[in-house]
C-alpha cells in the first residue's frame, strides 16, 4: 500500500471555448447535482467537500479557471496519510463526466440567471482565495508537526509517538547508537530479554514496547502509528484506544518471550499490530458505516498481511506481531458494546476496567506459567564455567609439584570435572533451544571430550606406565586451541 502525507490528484481541462463565467456556473450546478458541499465560491472556481464522516473519507475539491483550461485537484482533507481505492481520481473524473452531462443540459437562461446571484462574487474587490500562493515551507512543517501535537479526536497518538521518539533522542545521547544499538545496550535500557524478563523484571513487558532498534525502526512503527491513530482513535476516544494499546503491547511482550526467549526484543510494532487487530475486528461488525468498510478492510487487511509476511524475514519478531494482532482483534470485540452505545459512559468505563482486570489476571498467570528457559541454560552455563575453571587449575600448577599430586589432581579434579561438564551439556538437550545454542553445545561437548583426551594422555605420560608421544598430547592440545577459536566465532 502506497503512503503520501497528503494524497491527491490533478488534471487540467480544456474550456472548449466556453466563457470563463459560464464555466464557473455550470461546474458549481455539477457540485451540487454531486452532493457536494460548496465551501467557497471565488471569481475563478471553487472549494467543495467531498465525503465525510467517521470512517467515510473526506477529501476537498478544489476547482480554478485559467484562460484556456481548468485545474481540477482532489486531495484529502481529513487527516489521513492514504487514499484508499484511489477516490481523489475518482472524484475527478466523476466531476469531469458530470460536467458534460450538465453542460448539455442547462439553458442560458438558467445560466444567465447564476450569474445574476453570482454578481457579488465577481464583483468583489478582495482576493480571490484560489489565487493564493502555494503553503510556504513553514506552513507545511507546521502541518508536519500536526502528526506530533495533540488535539481532539488524536490526542493519545501523538503523546506515544512523542514517547517513542524521547526516548530514543535520550538514548542516542547517552552513546546509544543511533543505527545499530547493540543487544546490551537496549537490555540495559528495558529491552525484553527473556532470562532477565521472566526472572522478576515484568516491567520489561512494557518498557521494550517504547525502545527501538535503530533510527529506521522507530521511522516505520511511527509512520505506522500515525496511520492507525488517525483512523482509530476518534472512534475509540482517548480511554479504549490508550488501554488498547497498552495492553496489546503487553500481551505481545509476553507472546514474544513464550516463542522467542532467547533473544532481545524490542519496538512499538507489537502494540501496533495490536491497534490493528482493534480495527479489523471492528471492520467485521457494524460499528462502521458499510459504504466504507469493505474498502477500509481490504487495505487494512493487506498493509497486515504484508507486515506478517515480511516478519517472517531473519530478525523480526513476528511472534509479537502476532500476539499483538490477536489480542488486538479480541479487544475490540469486547470494545463493540460500548461502541455502539457510546451515549452509556458508565458501561465504557466499567468495559474498559473488565477488560484490563482480565488482561492483567490473565497476564500474571501467563507470566508466571512460561519456563525461563534461557534463564535456566544461562545457569547452565555458568556451573559449567566454574567446572571449566576448576578443571583447568590442574595446567597451572607450580612446575615442582609432587608426582603424586598431579596425578591425583589431573585424575579427581581434571578429568572428574570435564565429565561433569559433559553431563551438564547432556542435560540441555531437553530445552527446547534454538538451533544456534544446540550448534554450540555440540562444540562445547567436543571441546569436553578433547581435554578429557588430552588429560588423559598427560596422566598416563606422567605416570610412566606406557609410552605416551609428546606429538600425540600436542596434535591434541591444537585440535582444542581450533574449537576454540571456533567457539569464539560462533559467539560473535
Amino acid at each position: 500500500m502506497a503512503f503520501k502525507l497528503t494524497p491527491s490528484f490533478s488534471k487540467e481541462i480544456d474550456l472548449e471555448e466556453i466563457d470563463r463565467k459560464h464555466y464557473l456556473v455550470i461546474a458549481l450546478e455539477t457540485a451540487i447535482r454531486l452532493q457536494w458541499k460548496i465551501i467557497y465560491t471565488g471569481k475563478n472556481g471553487f472549494i467543495a467537500m467531498v465525503g465525510g464522516g467517521l470512517f467515510n473519507p473526506m477529501q476537498e475539491f478544489r476547482l480554478v479557471i485559467g484562460e484556456q483550461t481548468a485545474s481540477v485537484t482532489s486531495k484529502n482533507a481529513d487527516g489521513k496519510i492514504t487514499d484508499l481505492s484511489e477516490l481523489n481520481e475518482e472524484n475527478v473524473d466523476t466531476f469531469i463526466e458530470k460536467f458534460g452531462q450538465v453542460k448539455t443540459s442547462v439553458t442560458n437562461e438558467f445560466i444567465e440567471a447564476k450569474l445574476i446571484e453570482l454578481g457579488p462574487v465577481f464583483e468583489s474587490t478582495e482576493d480571490d482565495l484560489l489565487n493564493a500562493p502555494p503553503p510556504s515551507t513553514q506552513k507545511k512543517l507546521l502541518n508536519f508537526l500536526g502528526f506530533f501535537i495533540p488535539r481532539k479526536g488524536y490526542f493519545v497518538t501523538p503523546l506515544i509517538i512523542d514517547l517513542n521518539i524521547a526516548v530514543f533522542i535520550i538514548m542516542v545521547i547517552c552513546g546509544v547508537s543511533a543505527f545499530e544499538p547493540s543487544g546490551a545496550d537496549l537490555i540495559k535500557w528495558g529491552a525484553d530479554y527473556g532470562p532477565l524478563t521472566l526472572d522478576h523484571q515484568w516491567w520489561r513487558l512494557i518498557t521494550s514496547t517504547f525502545l527501538h532498534i535503530g533510527i529506521f525502526h522507530i521511522a516505520m512503527n511511527m509512520y505506522a502509528l500515525i496511520y492507525i491513530g488517525i483512523l482509530l482513535e476518534p472512534a475509540l476516544d482517548k480511554l479504549k484506544f490508550a488501554v488498547a494499546y497498552l495492553l496489546t503491547g503487553l500481551l505481545a511482550s509476553l507472546t514474544s518471550i513464550e516463542y522467542h526467549g532467547f533473544i532481545v526484543s524490542a519496538g512499538a510494532s507489537g502494540a501496533i499490530f495490536g491497534m490493528y487487530g482493534v480495527f479489523l475486528s471492528m471492520l467485521t461488525t457494524n460499528v462502521i458505516e458499510k459504504s466504507v468498510r469493505k474498502q477500509l478492510l481490504a487495505s487494512i487487511g493487506a498493509f497486515v498481511a504484508f507486515n506478517l509476511l515480511y516478519g517472517t524475514n531473519a530478525g523480526v519478531d513476528n511472534a509479537a506481531h502476532i500476539g499483538g494482532l490477536v489480542s488486538g482483534f479480541a479487544i475490540g470485540y469486547l470494545y463493540y458494546p460500548s461502541l455502539i452505545q457510546p451515549y452509556k459512559k458508565g458501561l465504557e468505563v466499567i468495559s474498559v476496567i473488565l477488560i484490563a482486570a482480565f488482561t492483567l489476571v490473565g497476564s500474571v498467570i501467563a507470566y508466571r506459567t512460561i519456563p525461563n528457559l534461557a534463564g535456566v541454560y544461562e545457569s547452565k552455563m555458568h556451573d559449567f564455567a566454574i567446572k571449566e575453571s576448576m578443571a583447568l587449575e590442574v595446567l597451572s600448577m607450580p612446575k615442582n609439584t609432587a608426582k603424586e599430586v598431579l596425578l591425583s589432581e589431573l585424575k579427581d579434579r581434571g578429568l572428574y570435572y570435564w565429565n561433569e561438564n559433559i553431563k551438564l551439556l547432556n542435560t540441555t538437550d531437553s530445552l527446547n533451544l534454538p538451533d544456534i545454542y544446540k550448534e554450540r553445545d555440540t562444540l562445547l561437548k567436543r571441546y569436553c571430550e578433547l581435554r578429557i583426551e588430552s588429560y588423559d594422555l598427560y596422566y598416563k605420560q606422567l605416570e610412566g606406565k606406557q609410552p605416551v608421544k609428546q606429538t600425540s598430547i600436542d596434535s591434541l592440545n591444537k585440535a582444542v586451541s581450533d574449537i576454540m577459536d571456533e567457539m569464539k566465532k560462533e559467539s560473535k
